[in-house]
């Protein structure tokens, strides 16, 4: 986010220094990854429509051109910030557009226009007066609030939790069947990956740019198990709503088209459970690597709905099998609040202001596997056109693989 305020970190996507954007009706061609994910041809298939996705961030602008019937501020409960859901920052705004805006006006397309967004404000920076104050909940209100609706997808573009308050609330979205999808972080090669990514079952994104190499700012602590494309496109400047800035980016945004990835699924094939929609974003992501071994960077890959939804004989595997561990959900998992490590300066974030920039965690080992999902290595990847093809999608992807259940439980997983 453009430095407002203390919670600056709060909010994983980063537009400090960016320009204004060209004409509003320019800015869906700026998408560049619609193309090589074959946006277009998806859409046939599925757009999202009859799924919901929860939308914790700094609220949600129902009103611009692109979110016109798209957001569903009636069904946030009256019972958490009376619906305050009015975005001072334009950060939710821009994480919805990306999900489910219909491009309307020349603004930002979602990648998955037919679904629906239920946004929920939390107590972040830029929320104006007292008042407006006390109509915000904070991150853990809004997590249990979510799991009790029928949204299917929690999408957290923020960092920062790690209390037994927010532990406890994503243990309780997790036991109602939600997929949470969360930002790793963007504090680069060697920094540590943000909560609630770094949670058990939390799906944790990273960031990629058109060379399908890793982002330089997005966080490498191991705990990432997609990637996305987090950067080279617009996002809404500030809360004004006047204009778009260029080259937005973050695992924020990363993480918006990866909740966005996962309703095209569910939409195509509804009786699904949270495991096979999560197992066939693991099975199909973009990797040069094994599939036993996630690579530190990128996880399992960068997403690629579009193998699925080509597929009609795709098989998610078995139904109530977690693709990423064995340990039944409801069983929950051994405490994981960040612990700074030994001489970090870094101070514990405070459960009340998620802050990514201000979090520091205990890191389990993972791969040292590859920086790029089209090569080796990150010096490996030229960032062509037919590189972008390959692995966000097209006919002759890096891999094909079959539906089968994943049998190994990452490092982050067993805790």
């Amino acid at each position: 986010m453009r430095a407002v305020g203390a919670a600056v970190g709060a909010l994983t996507a980063v537009t400090v220094g960016l320009a204004p954007g060209a004409a509003a009706s320019d800015e869906q061609s700026k998408q560049w990854y619609l193309g090589p994910m074959q946006a277009e041809q998806m859409w046939k298939v599925s757009t999202g429509k009859g799924v919901k996705i929860a939308v914790i961030d700094s609220g949600v602008n129902a009103n611009t051109p692109s979110l016109k019937g798209q957001v569903l501020t009636d069904e946030v409960p009256k019972a958490v910030a009376y619906h305050a859901t009015d975005d001072y920052l334009g950060h939710g705004t821009t994480m919805a557009e990306l999900i489910a805006g219909t491009g309307e006006g020349g603004g930002l397309k979602g990648l998955a226009p037919g679904a629906k967004i239920v946004p929920y404000r939390i107590k972040l920076d830029g929320i104006k007066g007292a008042k407006e104050e006390a109509r915000t909940p904070g991150a853990d209100e809004a997590l249990r609030a979510a799991a009790d609706t029928d949204a299917k997808i929690i999408s957290i573009s923020f960092g920062g939790l790690g209390g037994d308050k927010d532990e406890a609330a994503v243990k309780y979205a997790l036991s109602k069947g939600k997929l949470l999808i969360a930002a790793v972080g963007n504090q680069g090669k060697n920094g540590y990956s943000d909560y609630p990514a770094s949670y058990p079952y939390v799906l944790g994104v990273a960031s990629v740019g058109k060379s399908l190499t890793t982002s330089s700012f997005s966080s490498s602590g191991g705990y990432a198990d997609l990637a996305a494309p987090g950067e080279g496109y617009p996002g809404w400047c500030d809360g004004t709503f006047r204009s778009y800035c260029d080259n937005y980016k973050g695992t924020s945004p990363a993480t918006a088209l990866t909740s966005a990835a996962a309703a095209l699924i569910w939409s195509a094939h509804p009786n699904w459970t949270v495991y096979q929609v999560e197992r066939a974003l693991l099975d199909t992501a973009g990797r040069t690597w094994p599939k036993d071994k996630p690579s530190k960077y990128l996880g399992y890959g960068v997403i690629r709905p579009r193998v699925v939804l080509a597929d009609k004989n795709y098989d998610p595997g078995p139904a109530d099998v977690d693709p990423l561990q064995k340990q039944d959900r409801s069983k929950g998992w051994e405490s994981v609040a960040p612990v700074a490590p030994k001489g970090s300066s870094a101070q514990p974030a405070s459960p009340s202001s998620p802050s990514a920039s201000a979090s520091s965690q205990a890191q389990g080992k993972g791969s040292t596997g590859s920086t790029s999902a089209a090569g080796s290595s990150a010096e490996s990847s030229s960032g062509s056109g037919n590189t972008t093809w390959i692995a966000l999608g097209a006919v002759g992807a890096v891999v094909v693989v079959g539906g089968g259940a994943l049998a190994i439980a990452r490092a982050r997983r067993a805790r």
